[in-house]
C-alpha cells in the first residue's frame, strides 16, 4: 500500500511513517521547516519528504493519506485530499488499526515526563528480553529511533493528550485502549485547544474508561488533579507511585542519583544512574511499576534502569568547549523548565548554570504560564530570553529576574551575548520545544572560535 503523511516532520507522525515502512508499506510524506533528530531519522529511513504542502504531492495517487493534527482546513495538501476524495485518517486512528489491535498496550499520559517514561519503560521490556514495539514522541538513546513495530506482545506509547486531527477533535490517546496506563501528572497546558484544566481531565476521564478490568492504571499520588479525574469513574485497579504511596524512591545519602525502590514497604531493588532530578525518580518508579503489570520484576526493571542512556533533547549533551558545556532541552512549561534546572543544580552544585529559554509553544507564546516563568528559571545563575513572536510583555513578566535576565529578539544577539558570558565550568542549558535555529551549533562554534 502506498501510504502519504501530512506532516511527517512531528515527532508523533515521523513514528508513524517509520511503523508504516517497516509493516511493509511504500511511504511518502510532507512538512515544512524539518528539523533534526526527526528530519534526521526520516532520511536514515530512505524515507522521501516533499517541502511544504501542495497538491502535487499527492499526484501518484496515495491508497492512504495520514494528516497530522497541524494541518487544518485552508491546507492545500488537505483540500487536495478532499477535494479528490482519497481515503484519509488521522495518526492516532492509524496506529490503532494498523499496530495496536490484539497487542499489550502501555500508555503513558501526562503533562510532564511523557516521553522520558515510556523510553525508560520500553527499555526495561526490552532489557527483560519481550522486544516490545513502541511509538515514542522522542529519541530513546538506547534504540536510536524514536518507533518500531517489535516481535513481542507489548507495545510502548507516549500517549498525547493534544486533539487528533482537524476532523477529529478528541485527545489522541482516546484511539489506544491501553491495558496499563501511566498517569504521570496532569496541568493546564496546550491553551490553544483547551479551556482549562477540567477540559484536559475530562478526556483524561475519557481515556481512563477504555482501561479494562484486568487492567492496571499506575498513577502518581501527589497529583490531586489525577484524583479528581479517577473520582469521576474508575473500573481498573489502581497502583500509587510518590509520597507514601505503594511505589517510593529513597535517594541514596552517598550517591545524588542512585536510590531504592519501595514497594508496599518493602526494598525491591536499587537504581544506580546518572539521570539527574526527583522528576526522573518518578518517572522511574512509574516505569517500574507499569512494567511489573507486563511481567517484569522490579528488581529486573532497575538493573535495565542502570543502563538508560536518556532520550535526545531530555538533558542531551550537544558538546563541551573550552570548559563550557552545551545541553539541550525540550523543556518548555514552567514546572518543566523548573525540575530540569533543579536537577541540574543538585547533580552539579558547583558550576554556574546559564539558561537559554525559547517560549515557543502555543500556550507559552499566548502567556499563560508567564506569572509563573520568573520563578521556574531561580536556579539558573544567568537567563537569556528569546522573545520573537510573544503575545505579551517579557520584560514585565521577568522583571523579577533583574539583572540576571538578557532579552532579545534577535538570534545574533542572543548567541553572542551568551558566548560572552560563559566561562569555564559553565553548563548552558538550552530550553525549548522547536529547533530554535540551531542555537546549540551556534553556541558551540562561537565559543570555540573565541
Amino acid at each position: 500500500m502506498r501510504v502519504h503523511i501530512s506532516g511527517i516532520g512531528g515527532t508523533f507522525m515521523a513514528g508513524v511513517a517509520l511503523l508504516a515502512r517497516a509493516a511493509g508499506h511504500r511511504v511518502t510524506g510532507s512538512d515544512q521547516g524539518l528539523y533534526p533528530p526527526m528530519s534526521t531519522q526520516l532520511a536514515e529511513a530512505g524515507i522521501d519528504v516533499f517541502d511544504g504542502y501542495s497538491a502535487d504531492n499527492l499526484a501518484h495517487r496515495p491508497d492512504q493519506v495520514v494528516l497530522g493534527n497541524a494541518l487544518s482546513r485552508g491546507n492545500a495538501e488537505v483540500e487536495a485530499v478532499l477535494d479528490a476524495g482519497l481515503p484519509y485518517t488521522s495518526g492516532p486512528q492509524w496506529l490503532a488499526e494498523n499496530v495496536l489491535t490484539g497487542r499489550h498496550v502501555l500508555a503513558v499520559a501526562g503533562t510532564h515526563g511523557k516521553t522520558t517514561t515510556a523510553s525508560m519503560l520500553a527499555w526495561i521490556l526490552e532489557h527483560a528480553g519481550l522486544k516490545p514495539g513502541f511509538l515514542i514522541g522522542g529519541i530513546p538513546g538506547n534504540f536510536g529511533v524514536s518507533a518500531r513495530l517489535g516481535e513481542g506482545e507489548c507495545f510502548v506509547v507516549e500517549a498525547d493528550e493534544y486533539d487528533t486531527a482537524f476532523f477529529d477533535k478528541r485527545s489522541k490517546f482516546v484511539h489506544y485502549r491501553p491495558r496499563t496506563l501511566v498517569l504521570n501528572n496532569l496541568e493546564f497546558d496546550h491553551a490553544d485547544i483547551f479551556d482549562n484544566l477540567a477540559a484536559i481531565q475530562r478526556q483524561c476521564h475519557h481515556l481512563v474508561r477504555t482501561v479494562p478490568g484486568r487492567g492496571r492504571i499506575i498513577h502518581n499520588a501527589a497529583e490531586p488533579a489525577i484524583d479528581e479525574v479517577l473520582a469521576m469513574g474508575c473500573w481498573t485497579p489502581c497502583e500509587p507511585f510518590g509520597n507514601d504511596a505503594g511505589w517510593q524512591a529513597v535517594p541514596h545519602r552517598d550517591a545524588a542519583t542512585n536510590f531504592d525502590v519501595h514497594h508496599a514497604g518493602q526494598p525491591v531493588g536499587t537504581v544506580r544512574w546518572d539521570q539527574t532530578g526527583a522528576h526522573n525518580r518518578m518517572n522511574a518508579l512509574a516505569a517500574v511499576a507499569a512494567a511489573g503489570h507486563a511481567g517484569v520484576s522490579p528488581a529486573a526493571a532497575c538493573a535495565a534502569l542502570a543502563e538508560f542512556t536518556g532520550v535526545k533533547r531530555r538533558m542531551e549533551e550537544r558538546g563541551a568547549v573550552g570548559g563550557v558545556t552545551v545541553y539541550d532541552d525540550f523543556a518548555h512549561h514552567p514546572t518543566a523548565i523548573a525540575t530540569t534546572l533543579e536537577g541540574l543544580r543538585t547533580s552539579h552544585p558547583d558550576g554556574r548554570i546559564l539558561a537559554v529559554l525559547e517560549p515557543r509553544s502555543n500556550t507559552m507564546r499566548l502567556g499563560i504560564h508567564r506569572d509563573r516563568l520568573a520563578a521556574s528559571l531561580a536556579a539558573a545563575d544567568a537567563v537569556f530570553v528569546y522573545t520573537a513572536d510573544l503575545a505579551w510583555d517579557a520584560a514585565e513578566a521577568l522583571a523579577g529576574l533583574g539583572d540576571h535576565a538578557l532579552l532579545t529578539d534577535d538570534m545574533n544577539t542572543l548567541v553572542a551575548a551568551i558566548v560572552a558570558a560563559a566561562r569555564p565550568g559553565d553548563r548552558v542549558v538550552v530550553m525549548s520545544n522547536g529547533g530554535f535555529g540551531g542555537i546549540h551549533e551556534r553556541l558551540l562554534n562561537g565559543l570555540a572560535d573565541r
